[in-house]
């Protein structure tokens, strides 16, 4: 196999683990602390891309200052 393909496999299966792993984390927290309902996978995918626009670049750019 291509090493762009084994390296692009991974990013996706590092994706949908982050993913679930989030899901699962708000999952067993928000509902009890805040009342909030559970979420499904695909919610918490949006979620965590919308965090990743609002504060990836802040983020990225204090760790390479």
């Amino acid at each position: 196999m291509p090493p762009i393909l084994i390296v692009s496999l991974l990013i996706l299966f590092l994706a949908l683990l982050a993913t679930a792993v989030f899901q699962w984390l708000w999952n067993i927290t928000m509902p009890e602390v805040f009342g909030l309902g559970k979420i499904r996978f695909w919610v918490a995918l949006r979620l965590l891309l919308i965090a990743g626009f609002l504060f990836g670049p802040f983020i990225t750019l204090a760790f390479f200052r």
